[in-house]
Parts: C-alpha cells; sequence; structure tokens
C-alpha cells in the first residue's frame, strides 16, 4: 500500500497574496478559453548518482522491509512475462499513461511485461473506482495494491485476512491495482507509476531517497533512473524467488557492477536512519484528519529531529518544506525563512533539482505578491528545465500562470498571454476539471498586485 501526501494539492498561494480577491482577476480566468490538454513525451532518465554500496543497501530496505516497519521474510516477483489488464470503467486517459509505462518497464527495466486482449485477465489487475470508495476501506490512502485478489469484490471480502498480507507470499502470481477513477490525469499517471512499480518489485519507501518515486515525500511522479535500476536488478537473473536477504545481500555488489557500472567509482556516503519519530512528526504534518495547530507542531517537531541528520540532508530541507507550507497561512516570515532554508539545501547538489524547484514554486509566489516580477520570473524560467523533466504538469502549469502574472506586470502582456495559454494545456493534464484548471489560474492571478486593478 503506498499513502501519497499531495505536494501540489495542499497549496495555500493565496496566503501569500495579502489581497482580497477582487472581480478583476476573477472575470479575466472566466473569460480564458481552454486549449487542449497536453501530455508529455518519452522522459530524458538520469541514471543513479549514489554508488552501488549505497544503492545495494537502498535495494535491500526497500525489498525486505514494509513501510510498517515489518519484516519481509523473502524476496518475491512474477514469473516473466507478466500480463496487465485493466477493468472496464477506467479514466480515458489511462490508455495512453499505462502503455508508456509498460514500454518503460520493457525498455530501461527489460521486464517482460504486456497487456492483456480486451476482457482477458492478468497477473496485474488495474481496477478505477470513486476516490470515494477507495478511500471508504483505505482512508489514508489515495491508490494502493494488494496481493492474490483481482478486483475490488474480492480484496473487500478477503481484506482482513492474511490472503492480503504480502509477508506471506512465496512468488507472486495476482496482484490487484486500486486507482481513482474521477481525479486528474496525472494523478492517475502517478498512481500508476507507482502501483505498478510496487506490484512488480519492492513494497517499502525511504524518506531518504532523493532520486526516487520510493519515497512518501511524492517529489517524483514518475519512476525515475534509480526506480528503473531497482526493478532491472530485481528481475535479473542472479535473484530468485524465495531468495531471503542474506542471499540477495550476497548477489548484489557484482550484479549492480554489471548493470551500473558508474556507481562502482562513486564515493560512498552512508546515512543516519530514519527514526520513527520523525517520520511519525512528518506524517501528522501531512496527513488529513488533523487540526492546523497539530499539524504545524508536529512540522516543527519534525525539523528539530531532522538537524540531527546534518546541515545537508535532505529529510532536513523536507522538514522545512513542510513547516513552510502549514505556515503560509498564518506566519509569512516563518514560511519564507523555511523555504529559503530549503532552497539552500536542495539546491546544493544536481540530484535534488526537482525538490528546489518546488520551493522555488513558493519563493516566485512570494515575490510576485510582493511586486516584484522581475525576481519571480527569474526564479520561474531557472526552475522550469528541471520540472519538464520530471514531467509534473501540475507544477509546470502553476509556475508557468505565475510567470504569465509577472509579464503582465512588467508590460509584455503579448508574451503573457502566450505563456498563459500554455499553463492552460498542461493545467488540463495536472488538474482536471475546466473548475480546477480555472481555480488554480484565478488563485494565482490573485496574487499579483495587478490583478487588482481594472
Amino acid at each position: 500500500m503506498k499513502l501519497r501526501f499531495a505536494v501540489m494539492a495542499c497549496l495555500v498561494l493565496g496566503a501569500c497574496a495579502g489581497n482580497p480577491l477582487t472581480e478583476v482577476p476573477e472575470r479575466r480566468v472566466n473569460h480564458v478559453a481552454l486549449p487542449p490538454m497536453k501530455y508529455f513525451a518519452a522522459p530524458q532518465v538520469t541514471p543513479p548518482a549514489r554508488s552501488n554500496q549505497a544503492i545495494a543497501r537502498d535495494f535491500l530496505n526497500l525489498t525486505f522491509r514494509m513501510e510498517s516497519g515489518r519484516e519481509v521474510p523473502i524476496l518475491t516477483r512474477f514469473e516473466e512475462p507478466v500480463t496487465v489488464a485493466v477493468a472496464p470503467g477506467a479514466p480515458p486517459g489511462l490508455d495512453h499513461d499505462l502503455d508508456a509505462l509498460l514500454a518503460r518497464f520493457r525498455r530501461e527495466a527489460r521486464i517482460d511485461i504486456r497487456r492483456t486482449a480486451p476482457g482477458q485477465p492478468g497477473n496485474i489487475m488495474i481496477e478505477t473506482l470513486p476516490r470515494a470508495d477507495l478511500q471508504r476501506l483505505v482512508p489514508q490512502a489515495a491508490c494502493f495494491v494488494v496481493p492474490r485478489v483481482s478486483g475490488w469484490a474480492e480484496y473487500r471480502r478477503l481484506r482482513r485476512t492474511r490472503a492480503v498480507d504480502w509477508a506471506t507470499l512465496k512468488k507472486r502470481e495476482t496482484v490487484a491495482v486500486f486507482l481513482p477513477s474521477d481525479v486528474s490525469p496525472q494523478e492517475v499517471r502517478d498512481c500508476l507509476h507507482e502501483e505498478l512499480a510496487q506490484a512488480l518489485g519492492p513494497l517499502n519507501d525511504l524518506y531518504s531517497l532523493p532520486d526516487s518515486i520510493f519515497n512518501d515525500d511524492n517529489f517524483h511522479t514518475v519512476l525515475t533512473g534509480f526506480d528503473m535500476l531497482i526493478l532491472r536488478a530485481y528481475y535479473a537473473p542472479e535473484l530468485q524467488n524465495g531468495m531471503t536477504e542474506e542471499q540477495v545481500a550476497a548477489r548484489l555488489p557484482a550484479l549492480l557492477a554489471r548493470l551500473n557500472p558508474h556507481g562502482e567509482h562513486v564515493r560512498d556516503v552512508r546515512l543516519a536512519p530514519t527514526p520513527r519519530t520523525w517520520i511519525d512528526a512528518i506524517e501528522t504534518a501531512l496527513g488529513p484528519g488533523t487540526s492546523g495547530s497539530r499539524r504545524l507542531a508536529a512540522a516543527k517537531q519534525a525539523v528539530i529531529i531532522a538537524r540531527g541528520f546534518g546541515p545537508d540532508d535532505t529529510r532536513l530541507a523536507f522538514s522545512l518544506f513542510a513547516l513552510g507550507r502549514l505556515s503560509l497561512a498564518t506566519d509569512a516570515e516563518t514560511a519564507l525563512t523555511a523555504f529559503l532554508q530549503a532552497g539552500h539545501i536542495y539546491g546544493a547538489s544536481p540530484v535534488t533539482a526537482v525538490q528546489e524547484a518546488h520551493v522555488g514554486m513558493h519563493l516566485a509566489a512570494f515575490s510576485l505578491s510582493a511586486g516584484q516580477p522581475e525576481a519571480a520570473l527569474s526564479i520561474v524560467n531557472a526552475h522550469l528545465p528541471p520540472v519538464v523533466a520530471s514531467q509534473n504538469a501540475a507544477l509546470l502549469a502553476t509556475m508557468l500562470m505565475i510567470k504569465a502574472e509577472a509579464l503582465d506586470l512588467l508590460g509584455r502582456a503579448s508574451e503573457a498571454q502566450a505563456v498563459r495559454l500554455d499553463s492552460l494545456g498542461w493545467a488540463r493534464y495536472g488538474f482536471g476539471t475546466n473548475k480546477e484548471v480555472r481555480a488554480r489560474l484565478l488563485e494565482i492571478a490573485a496574487l499579483s498586485p495587478g490583478g487588482h486593478q481594472s
């Protein structure tokens, strides 16, 4: 099961503005015609930058432990070829993203995986349901994956039994992936990447991973080069179903040297373990069903704990990012300070360029709200390449909307119009409905001092 804390969904950009919404930006937004939805091309995948020793430790922690901390006794995987089936009623955009993902599995992870003919069962069954139905049974999960079942009805019948306990598997034969049907195309795609990866391979997530979808910080929304290396190793002939952690550990050095020779020449860096106290604080800060004051207190506690990891640790940066987000509505100075500190940590390495871009979006919003369009424009332009590379349409659309408002303030109206139109194609993929797209456009327009002029 994968618990997703939506990094983009909880933005409180309007809190930066300091100005009430007026009819001017609303009237302007409601008259904007929405262009066709945009899609990303095949991603430019970057190989992992860590040492093979570090990757081996990551592989073992991802494979032989679950998110709850429970031990997984043996490695389990599918016997190839692997087949994937989609139940009727899936959103129309799912086919496009699923086909692209399966092609990546074949090309990058070297897994023999194909879709079945319509109406035929598969090893992996994908079923989509309204989000409310999913969260009625699993309240904190946006999407999840379950072994030994082939559909929702079977899961409901067996969900409290050992049949759906991953730790009891000897090998993987049938797995069900449950996705929300009434969310944006990007959220469906993100869930596909996360849940299919866990259906095939590791079940755990590690907050210490800076370049992976196997991390509940959700900065990476599509599978990375590191993730594909992990899956390629998972299905390598050197490993088999039923191997223990010790047996896998003995095979990994030679296996990774073969698959990732660059990693043999990278200096090994050991990170401090992630304590349960920090994980609990972060999950309280970003999870649902908790009061704002308690969430803010949890974020502050996470920062205190994370300072013990070291001044340049990405978990400290994530703690500061969470504190910044949660402080936006009540304490702009604390939020700005937290974002600046998080951005400094993330900016120290090209590996965390995506994370730095998320911070940069908030800093650009601050600059726009303060009537500093040049600064906002500079921040957005600096961070657009990693946002495009990470294929995060929601973040890309938001940053382009900020850029359009900055250009308007600078008197560059024709450029602003072109950028705004570009943003809307990505927004349709990232946010989904026309209502959601217009709401985000209105929110960004309200940040700009120029949006309140008649």
